[in-house]
C-alpha cells in the first residue's frame, strides 16, 4: 500500500459532527468512534470551518439551526472557499429537512430524532463502505 493510499484510507475514517447540542455531539462521537471512526466535533459552523483548516473529513454531519454560524451559512462559506467536495449529511429537527437537504445539495439527511443504526448506515455509505474494526 502506498503512502497516498494509506492517507486516503485514514481520511475515510474521519467524520466531522457539527451540532450545538453537546448531548448530541457526545452521543454521536461515542457511537461513531465505537464503529471505528475518528470523530471531529464543532458546536457551530465557524468552529467547523476552523476544523476544516486542519483536517479533511470523509463526511460532515451538519445540524442546521445553530448559533454563531448556522448550517446554511456554513454551506455557503464552504462553497465560497471551494470546499464542497466533502459529502454532507444534514441532521435537523425541522420537518422540512428533506427540502432543506435538497436546497443545500446534501448527500443525505436525517430528521431528529433519528435511529443510530440509520445514521451509521448513511455514514458508512458516505465514507465509502465498511470499516474493519
Amino acid at each position: 500500500m502506498t503512502a497516498a493510499m494509506a492517507a486516503e484510507r485514514t481520511r475515510q475514517r474521519i467524520v466531522l459532527v457539527v451540532d450545538d447540542d453537546p448531548d448530541i455531539l457526545q452521543t454521536l462521537a461515542l457511537c461513531l468512534s465505537t464503529e471505528g471512526y475518528e470523530v471531529l466535533m464543532a458546536s457551530n459552523g465557524q468552529e467547523a470551518l476552523d476544523v476544516l483548516r486542519r483536517q479533511k473529513p470523509a463526511c460532515i454531519l451538519l445540524d442546521l439551526m445553530m448559533p454563531v454560524m448556522d448550517g446554511w451559512q456554513f454551506v455557503a462559506e464552504l462553497e465560497h472557499r471551494g470546499r464542497r467536495d466533502v459529502p454532507l449529511l444534514i441532521l435537523s429537527a425541522d420537518r422540512a429537512v428533506q427540502g432543506h437537504a435538497q436546497q443545500l445539495r446534501a448527500s443525505a439527511h436525517l430528521a431528529k430524532p433519528f435511529d443510530l443504526d440509520d445514521l451509521l448506515g448513511k455514514v458508512q455509505l458516505l465514507t465509502g463502505g465498511a470499516l474493519a474494526n
